[in-house]
């Protein structure tokens, strides 16, 4: 069987990929390993897919901290709202949520699926599954063929990679594309978990005192050894049996890792303002007066509107203050103190749950070996990248979604023009 453009991977980028090289009329077959395409897409925000995000294209490249910038050119080809339009065009309405998060109308992220494998069908890609590949073959610095591990060989003029990273193990992506990069000349970059909880000994998360406790709109800071914040995230959090996740946590994952790895540090630590609108001398300042506006009462009753409960307790119980004592026993010293807790709570962690546990992966193949306008190796020719096996990562919320159907678009127009020409 000769073909145009054979795709290997059946997640957003892939999909994107097969459906951009059918459509500039190149013969196209997708590869998937197993029984379902866009597993990882039908489990994408919560079940709704977040296929992309609404902020400016600066806004975007903002939020993909991992070699986000490598993206400009792509965008300036094939962007986020060329995304919503492409969606649109087949049928699937989106509406825009916060932080400028896009989903479907329907708020079914099989929905999304389906029109994908719809538009594939009518573009007559042939589309393989439960069909794991073996080997990419290179002949004379170009791709050659793909082996299926039945032993079938299949030739093509362009070969695209859309198997994803390692993390989220369960939907396909386990790393399999990096030797067949690697045997192409390319570089790997250290791969680590980004998008990931974060774990923690301090003897409060061992003892649970705090576990299932969620805080809303805080402000989370990974510091360096100096104590100044190397990242700052104002998003949701939890506390969980073995640290912390949550919004504001994953955002933070990555620099955890890194400053680790930089200082050679077995922990980290971390500060939590719990109150981001107001600095600590007004939190002071309002403390005394709930105090001398009813001095009898228990600190307990005169604090609890400040902080979820269980927190209230802990922060008290860590200061050394009782929560029963009469609020006008509460020394000006104390009040302070506990004022500082509540704007810089510090505690140590020492590392992340695994790469498997992690939503995105950090690491990958080294974009200095990618062409930025059209994905294609520039170690082989005819080879072509796209998505999470790429060194690009961004937080969640449409961003790491947004950069593999911008990658695979790329990458599915510039294989199948190589393939035609």
């Amino acid at each position: 069987m000769q073909l145009d453009v054979i795709v290997i991977g059946g997640g957003p980028s892939g999909l994107m990929a097969a459906i951009a090289a059918g459509e500039k009329g190149a013969k196209v077959l997708l590869i998937d390993k197993g029984d379902k395409l866009g597993r990882k897409l039908a489990i994408s925000g919560g079940g709704r897919c977040n296929v992309t995000n609404r902020r400016p294209v600066e806004e975007i490249i903002k939020h993909i901290p991992g070699n986000g910038k490598f993206l400009y050119s792509a965008f300036s080809i094939f962007n986020h709202e060329d995304i919503i339009q492409f969606f649109e065009n087949l049928g699937i309405a989106l509406k825009e949520e916060d932080h400028g998060r896009m989903f479907p109308v329907s708020n079914k992220a099989q929905s999304v699926v389906d029109a994908l494998l719809q538009q594939l069908e009518k573009l007559q890609v042939k589309v393989f599954k439960n069909s794991p590949v073996a080997d990419v073959l290179y002949e004379d610095g170009r791709v050659s063929a793909v082996q299926l591990k039945d032993g079938q060989k299949i030739w093509a003029k362009s070969i695209v990679i859309a198997v994803g990273g390692k993390s989220v193990p369960q939907t396909g992506s386990t790393g399999d594309g990096y030797a067949w990069a690697e045997k192409a000349g390319h570089t790997i970059t250290e791969l680590f978990p980004t998008e990931v909880p974060v774990t923690s000994s301090e003897p409060f998360i061992k003892q649970k005192i705090l576990q299932g406790i969620s805080l809303r709109d805080i402000e989370l800071s990974v510091l360096n050894p100096k104590g100044k914040p190397l990242i700052s995230h104002r998003m949701d959090m939890i506390f969980t049996h073995f640290g912390i996740s949550g919004p504001a946590v994953l955002r933070c994952s990555q620099f955890v890792v890194k400053a680790m790895k930089k200082w050679h540090l077995t922990e980290v630590t971390m500060s939590l303002d719990v109150m981001p609108d107001r600095n600590e001398e007004e939190l002071f300042q309002e403390m005394i007066k709930i105090i001398k506006e009813e001095p009898k009462k228990s600190i307990k009753n005169t604090l609890k509107g400040l902080l979820p409960e269980r927190y209230l307790l802990f922060l008290l119980e860590t200061n050394e203050i009782d929560p029963a004592a009469q609020a006008g026993s509460l020394t000006n010293e104390k009040t302070r103190s506990f004022a500082k807790s509540c704007k810089q709570f510090q505690f140590k962690v020492n590392g992340t749950l695994p790469l498997e546990k992690a939503f995105v992966t950090g690491g990958g193949v080294s974009v200095k070996e990618i062409d930025p306008k059209t994905m294609g190796s520039k170690r082989m020719n005819g080879l072509y990248f796209c998505g999470e096996i790429l060194d690009i990562h961004g937080y969640t919320g449409g961003y790491n979604i947004t950069s593999a159907l911008v990658t695979g678009r790329l990458a599915g127009v510039n294989a199948a023009l190589s393939a035609r020409a």
